[in-house]
C-alpha cells in the first residue's frame, strides 16, 4: 500500500515538474510555474521521508538529521534569495547551481562506497580474487554522476567568481590541449573505477573527483563575460544530467525525471543563447570572445559623437508617438528599473506608445531583462522579443538604449572583421531618433567601439542609469 501511494505521490510531483517548467516559458506564467514546481518537490520530499522503505522494509533512518538539514538549507535559501540583489541574481543562479552539482558528486562518492563496503561483506569477496560486481550501468551512473556533477561544481563557482568580477579571464598557449588531457585523463579513470571495480579503492574516487574539479575551473577560466549566459545554462543541464544519474542509482523516478527536466532545458537553452549570438557552442566555449581580455580587430568608428541634455531627452520622448525601451545590463548595475517603470508610466499619460526591445543575451543571464523588469512590474505584454520588434523599429520615433551596448551594436550586420560579426542584434539604428544612456564612450564585453554612437541619429545621455532616468521622469512630467 505504502509503494503505491509513494509512487501515486512521485508522479504528482513529476507532473508539476512538467507542468511548472512549461509555464516557465512565459513570463506571465513563469512565477507560477516556479510555485507549482515547488510544491511538486515538497510533495516528493514529505512522501520519502513519511513512506519509503529498501527492500528488507526499513524506513529512513537519522529523521531529525535530514529534517534538521532541511530546515538549514531552507533557512540559507530563504535568506539569500530574500536579500539579493537584481544585479547579484546571476551570481546567486550559478552559485546554487553548483551547489546541485556538488550534491550530486557526494551522492556518487558515498555510492561508490556503500557499494565497496557491500562487496567486502559479501561470501564472493572472501574468495581469493573474487568481488562482487554490481550492474555495470548502476557503476556507470555513479562514476558520470560524479564526474559531471563535480565539473558543475566547480565551473559554477569559477562562473560565479567572474560575475562578481573577482576573477578575470586568463588564457595561455596551449590552453586547450591541456584542457582536453584533463578531461580524457578524469573518463580514463571513470573507465578504470567501472571496468575494475572491486580492484580500485577509494582513492581512485577522489582522483577522479580531483580531476573532475580541475576540469571545471579551467573549462570556464578562459571564457568571457559576454559568453556568461550560454554558460550558466550549459552548466545548469550538466547539473540536472548529473541529477538524473542519482535518481537512476536510486531507482527514484522522480528524481531520474527532474534531472532529465533540467538536463534537457538547459541544453535547449544552452541552444537557444548559441542561436541568439549565431555562434556555434564550441565557438562560445573554445574561442576568445568577451571579456576584459578581448581584442576585436574590428575597424575603428568614425564620426562625431552628439550629446544632449535630460531636458532635450525628456522633449524628445514626450511629443513622440511610440518609444521603445531597450534595457541592458548597465539597468540592472544602476538598479534603475523602478525608475524605468515610472518614466514608461508618464510618457503613456501624455499618450505615447511605451515597448520593451529584449535581446535574448542582454544580461548576464538567460532572461536577466525579463527577470529585472518583472520585478519592477512592468506588464509582460510590453516585453516585445528581437524578432518581433525589429521590423517595428522603423515606425519608431525615440529608442532609449539603457545600458545595452553589443546588443544593438550596428557592426554586427556591417563589419566582418568584428567579433561580434553575424550576432543577431536588435535594429535600434533604424529609428528616427536614438538615445544612448550610458556612463562613459567604454566598450562593452566584446571589446570594441559601438557604431551606433556615431550615427548622426543617436545622442549620448551620460550619467548613472538611475541618476538619468530620475532626471528624465522629473523633466517629462515638468512639461
Amino acid at each position: 500500500m505504502m509503494d503505491t501511494v509513494l509512487a501515486i505521490s512521485y508522479l504528482v510531483a513529476s507532473i508539476t515538474f512538467i507542468g511548472g517548467l512549461k509555464l516557465l516559458g512565459s513570463p506571465k506564467t513563469a512565477r507560477t510555474g516556479n510555485l507549482l514546481a515547488a510544491v511538486g518537490m515538497t510533495v516528493a520530499i514529505i512522501a520519502t521521508l513519511v513512506l519509503y522503505h529498501d527492500e528488507q522494509g526499513q524506513h529512513l533512518g537519522n529523521i531529525p538529521l535530514i529534517i534538521a538539514a532541511l530546515v538549514i538549507g531552507t533557512g540559507i535559501g530563504w535568506f539569500m534569495a530574500m536579500r539579493v540583489q537584481m544585479t547579484s541574481m546571476p551570481q546567486m543562479v550559478s552559485f546554487f547551481n553548483g551547489m546541485g552539482g556538488a550534491c550530486a558528486g557526494f551522492i556518487s562518492v558515498l555510492e561508490y562506497k556503500h557499494l565497496l563496503a557491500a562487496s567486502a561483506h559479501t561470501s564472493d569477496a572472501m574468495l581469493a580474487g573474487a568481488v562482487h560486481t554490481p550492474n555495470t550501468w548502476h557503476l556507470v551512473a555513479i562514476v558520470a554522476g560524479l564526474l559531471i556533477g563535480s565539473v558543475s561544481f566547480s565551473g559554477s563557482i569559477i562562473a560565479f567568481l567572474k560575475l562578481e568580477d573577482k576573477l578575470g579571464d586568463i588564457r595561455y598557449r596551449g590552453q586547450m590541449i591541456v584542457n582536453n588531457l584533463i578531461l580524457l585523463a578524469a573518463c580514463a579513470v571513470g573507465v578504470v573505477l567501472v571496468v575494475e571495480y572491486g580492484y580500485v579503492g577509494m582513492e581512485h574516487v577522489a582522483f577522479l573527483a580531483a580531476l573532475a574539479l580541475i576540469f571545471g575551473v579551467v573549462f570556464v577560466l578562459p571564457i568571457g563575460g559576454a559568453d556568461m549566459p550560454v554558460v550558466i545554462s550549459l552548466l545548469n543541464s550538466f547539473t540536472g544530467v548529473a541529477a538524473a544519474c542519482g535518481g537512476f542509482v536510486y531507482d527514484n523516478m522522480v528524481m531520474l525525471i527532474g534531472g532529465i527536466l533540467v538536463g534537457s532545458a538547459g541544453t535547449l537553452l544552452t541552444v537557444v543563447m548559441c542561436k541568439a549570438m549565431n555562434r556555434s557552442l564550441t565557438n562560445v566555449l573554445f574561442s576568445s570572445f568577451g571579456g576584459a581580455t578581448a581584442s576585436g580587430s574590428s575597424k575603428a568608428a568614425t564620426g562625431s559623437v552628439k550629446q544632449l541634455t535630460a531636458t532635450d531627452a525628456a522633449v524628445l520622448m514626450a511629443y513622440a508617438q511610440r518609444v521603445v525601451i531597450v534595457p541592458g545590463y548597465g539597468l540592472a548595475v544602476a538598479q534603475a528599473q523602478h525608475v524605468c517603470h515610472n518614466l514608461e508610466h508618464e510618457l503613456e499619460a501624455r499618450g505615447v506608445s511605451v515597448s520593451y526591445a529584449v535581446h535574448p543575451v542582454a544580461g548576464r543571464m538567460p532572461g536577466h531583462m525579463n527577470v529585472l523588469l518583472a520585478e519592477a512590474d512592468v506588464s509582460y505584454d510590453k516585453l516585445v522579443e528581437m524578432e518581433e520588434i525589429n521590423p517595428l523599429f522603423k515606425q519608431t520615433d525615440v529608442a532609449l538604449v539603457v545600458g545595452a551596448n553589443d546588443v544593438v551594436n550596428p557592426a554586427a550586420k556591417t563589419d566582418p572583421s568584428s567579433p561580434i560579426y553575424g550576432m543577431p542584434i536588435l535594429d535600434v539604428e533604424d529609428a528616427k531618433n536614438v538615445i544612448v544612456m550610458k556612463r562613459s564612450m567604454k566598450a562593452g564585453y566584446a571589446g570594441i567601439e559601438n557604431e551606433l554612437f556615431y550615427r548622426p541619429n543617436t545622442s549620448m545621455l551620460f550619467g548613472d542609469a538611475k541618476a538619468t532616468m530620475t532626471a528624465l521622469v522629473n523633466e517629462v512630467k515638468a512639461l
